[in-house]
């Protein structure tokens, strides 16, 4: 037994020592200031969160059930922010992260949330994170069941569950919405319970299995609304007793299904769930675009007050606030961390945000021990006017962890370090095309860096592309073009658009071109393009030296060494 103590993962053996439940029995009597590796990894159970390297700075993680807030509540977490002087972030779970909290005020804010009702238990750690669903559940003209009742139910049944408070063996994350079309798709998540029919009968499909780099998959399942929360029950109750408890990095729902396979997983599930599962029903998700005042199915209307990709000030938030309180409206918070007020008799014309948000995701940035650069702040580089105007959906996340979604959108991004490129601090790996609407497919990498300084110009160029294509939603554009091209083919034609200083797009074709054919285009739409004689033989060594010599801060790449024959094409 105790060999097989010591395969567990070091959270694990916390675990099998104390549990957090029992542990927070201690937690009153914490010095915060004098903090062991334990109490951090305890701490996170509670919504608290500390590093060792930063011990005497905490933040504290509110846990927002469907994002939903009433005026009340948001006014008053407004009030504890700028009484201590802190910064508040929204998450990309429809949540609410406080940052810079001192060592001495932790277990006193901490306090002032939980007796108001806004819970911070299990926003961290190995536990069910916050339960996200579109803003427009229930009210939406696409709405069809209500969740909101439904995550309630979810949430009482783990929140202070002692078995289950930080004991899985890694956090899921759980989406649900009975909209057939969503403001963001919810594909990234653990488990998404989609909207489905079967017959007459609106119900849910089951997907799992997937995280920020990896799409849920379709398990076959078709629930009615009256059977999601035994299936939940039963999800968590064998992801418990199943779930991998030993390299840390392979300890995910997705990791699970790829070592067992779904059937099996099924076969687990149907234990604990002791009723027979019927197969899936025909999914109802379609692409649609929301306007900023979008109209609800009673005749009433929201507003999307774009936050500063997912900063908000006190004085925002009591503006806010105030005007849903005056207007009986209700505060929602979207999983693109922006604010929807719904419930307004006409549209909105007093609250103006005058940020190019609404439709790019971003981590936390230099306020997470992972990332490298203030992500929020790096989104200058980017040509927002355009994104915005097109509604081109865009995750910008600060490591490959991916809390940005990178993977799940239009345009993905992750910021990075590189000497690469000369004298530059840094810049972005691309990524482009994901199918994200239906699940589809994640997106594929452009690039694997462009430097910051260069990252306006080079998106510009694609979007430029997506701009004079006959499509309309920049998603349909990477489907039916961008996507039937390889990845090596579509990054030298956007350095060679670059180079070029010019625009050339892309034709749709009823198959993938060949590699050939994908030659014999770069070579007749850009016949001065240098180095033409590696499109011939290597498309990732053009790729080097044209990047290089575009984006080297210094001018062109010094390694270069051409070869001693060179054709001329014509």
């Amino acid at each position: 037994m105790q060999k097989q103590d010591e395969k567990l993962n070091k959270r694990e053996r916390y675990k099998a020592r104390l549990r957090p439940y029992d542990y927070f029995e201690e937690f009153e009597t914490l010095d915060f200031e004098n903090l062991g590796e334990g109490d951090r990894f305890y701490l996170q159970d509670f919504g608290i969160f500390n590093t060792d390297f930063l011990e005497d700075e905490f933040n504290i993680r509110l846990r927002v059930p469907a994002g939903r807030l009433s005026a009340e509540q948001f006014a008053y977490i407004a009030d504890i922010v700028a009484e201590y002087e802190l910064t508040l972030i929204l998450t990309a779970r429809g949540g609410i992260q406080i940052h810079e909290v001192e060592a001495e005020n932790v277990l006193e804010i901490w306090k002032k949330f939980n007796d108001r009702g806004l819970s911070t238990w299990q926003s961290f750690g190995d536990n069910i994170r916050n339960i996200v669903t579109d803003v427009f559940d229930g009210v939406g003209k696409y709405s069809e069941i209500e969740v909101y009742p439904l995550i309630l139910q979810m949430q009482e049944f783990i929140l202070k569950n002692p078995r289950y408070v930080g004991m899985l063996p890694r956090r899921v994350s759980i989406g649900i919405s009975g909209n057939s079309a969503n403001l963001s798709s919810f594909f990234a998540n653990d488990i998404y319970f989609a909207l489905a029919k079967k017959g007459d009968i609106f119900g849910f499909n089951v997907y799992m299995g997937g995280k920020n780099t990896e799409v849920a998959q379709d398990i076959d399942i078709f629930l009615q609304e009256c059977e999601v929360f035994d299936f939940f029950k039963a999800f968590v109750e064998t992801f418990y007793l199943h779930g991998s408890r030993y390299t840390r990095s392979k300890t995910r729902l997705f990791y699970l299904m790829e070592d067992i396979g779904i059937e099996k997983l099924k076969s687990l599930l149907g234990q604990q769930y002791q009723k027979d599962f019927s197969s899936a029903g025909e999914i109802q998700l379609q692409h649609k675009e929301f306007d900023i005042d979008e109209k609800l199915k009673d005749g009433t209307y929201s507003f999307c007050y774009e936050s500063d990709f997912g900063r908000l000030t006190p004085d925002e938030m009591q503006n806010i606030a105030h005007f849903a309180s005056k207007e009986s409206a209700h505060i929602r918070i979207g999983i693109d961390q922006n604010i929807y007020i719904l419930g307004l008799k006409d549209r909105c014309t007093e609250l103006i945000s005058p940020k190019h948000s609404r439709s790019v995701l971003t981590c936390a940035g230099n306020l997470c021990p992972y990332a490298v650069w203030s992500i929020k702040n790096e989104t200058a580089y980017l040509p927002l006017k355009k994104i915005k105007q097109h509604n081109i959906q865009v995750g910008f996340s600060g490591c490959a962890k991916g809390c940005g979604r990178h993977r799940h959108t239009d345009i993905g991004l992750i910021g990075l370090k590189t000497n690469h490129f000369g004298d530059t601090e840094g810049g972005a790996r691309v990524f482009i095309g994901a199918e994200h609407s239906n699940g589809t497919s994640v997106a594929r990498m452009l690039f694997s860096m462009v430097p910051f300084v260069h990252l306006n110009e080079t998106l510009t160029i694609l979007i430029s592309m997506y701009e004079q294509s006959d499509y309309t939603i920049f998603e349909l554009f990477a489907k039916n073009i961008l996507n039937t091209y390889s990845e090596e083919f579509l990054s030298i034609w956007i350095l060679a658009n670059f180079h070029t200083k010019q625009t050339l797009t892309l034709s749709k074709h009823d198959k993938a071109p060949s590699f050939e054919e994908e030659k014999a285009l770069l070579l007749k739409s850009f016949s001065k393009l240098p180095y033409q004689e590696l499109i011939t033989t290597d498309f990732t060594k053009i790729i080097s030296a044209l990047a290089k010599e575009l984006w080297t801060v210094e001018g062109k790449d010094p390694n270069y060494k051409p070869p001693i024959q060179r054709t001329s094409f014509r």
